[in-house]
């Protein structure tokens, strides 16, 4: 009888313990703020082995960013996968400079805290007409319009301020951000000008146009190893990038918007035999680590745009996944 008390109260203790140790693990990475409209959170790379015990919250915890878009801000998530810098700023009636956040900061003397210091930039717009200005250039992105930009140097310090042309109908920037060993020129690049691709079919209900925006050679666009591009599905296609697919040399990152209202997002992600399904709404993002597969579905058609960094500028450089191989 004793014995079996102290089996009970043992199980019993365990199970405060764990439920407590993952209550813990499920809160949200620290936001921390930069400046009065300047927020970043860091995002630890993981191991596809600790990743498969994840619960829905913690998988949620580590890859979903469900905080892009706020009026006056600029949010970043900075992810240790690649150094990858996942941001986006909406300016309304006042014009935001985009600064550096503390974790790419150094002790050196000699680092004067730019944010290009060691990065190159690629900015696309997914709201209304808003300009971008670069050491005193300015860039009128419209819709679906982008800009790259290139690392900081001696001569230019890459200073960006981001506004709208209407504060009712805020521009909203989506950001992506790379190491960079070198300057390439700032480019803008409209649909037009970009690599247009149409992939699918209807029938396999993924009739979808790639638009590759910021590769390098494309629109005369040059880049270290930054990649950006917009895909757009087609009405009665839900499914993007399948057959899945993954990077073993680059990871990737999406946002999803242009999501109708009461409608989400199912985007997969794990390796191909230990798929976990990541809900997200109209203007979230998500991580997608090396190892894991690239795909999702929606329940209504939507946009998505893609940034990835890594080993190398082939965008075709991927191992896919056979339909009947994913589990």
């Amino acid at each position: 009888m004793i014995m079996k008390r102290i089996v009970i109260t043992v199980s019993m203790c365990l199970a405060v313990v764990m439920a407590s140790a993952q209550g813990c693990g499920c809160k949200s990475y620290e936001v921390k703020a930069e400046n009065a409209y300047t927020n970043y959170n860091v995002r630890y790379a993981s191991h596809p082995e600790d990743a498969k015990h994840y619960t829905t919250a913690r998988i949620r915890k580590e890859y979903a960013i469900e905080k892009v878009f706020a009026p006056g801000e600029v949010n970043w998530t900075y992810t240790l996968f690649d150094r990858f810098l996942i941001g986006g700023a909406m300016p309304t009636v006042a014009p935001i400079k985009l600064t550096s956040i503390a974790p790419l900061y150094t002790d050196k003397p000699q680092d004067k805290k730019r944010l290009l210091d060691n990065r190159e930039l690629g900015i696309i717009n997914i709201g209304g007409k808003g300009t971008v200005t670069v050491d005193g250039k300015e860039y009128v992105l419209d819709f679906q319009e982008a800009l790259y930009v290139g690392r900081a140097d001696e001569k230019n310090d890459k200073e960006i301020t981001l506004a709208s042309n209407d504060p009712a109908n805020p521009a909203k920037f989506y950001m992506n951000s790379a190491c960079a060993h070198q300057t390439y020129p700032t480019k803008k690049v409209t649909l037009k000008e970009a690599n247009n691709i149409h992939a699918g079919s209807l029938k396999e209900s993924n009739d979808r146009v790639i638009h590759q925006m910021i590769i390098d050679g494309v629109a005369g666009v040059r880049t270290c190893q930054l990649q950006m591009g917009i895909t757009e599905l087609k009405e009665g296609s839900v499914w993007n990038t399948m057959p899945a697919h993954t990077h073993t040399r680059r990871m990737e990152t999406y946002i999803y918007y242009n999501v109708p209202e009461g409608q989400k997002i199912l985007h997969m992600m794990g390796e191909p035999q230990e798929t976990r399904p990541v809900w997200l709404n109209n203007e979230q993002a998500v991580i997608a680590p090396e190892w894991s597969i690239h795909c999702a579905a929606g329940t209504s058609n939507y946009t998505f745009i893609w940034g990835m960094a890594g080993e190398n500028l082939i965008y075709n450089d991927m191992q896919v996944v056979k339909i009947p191989d994913l589990e």
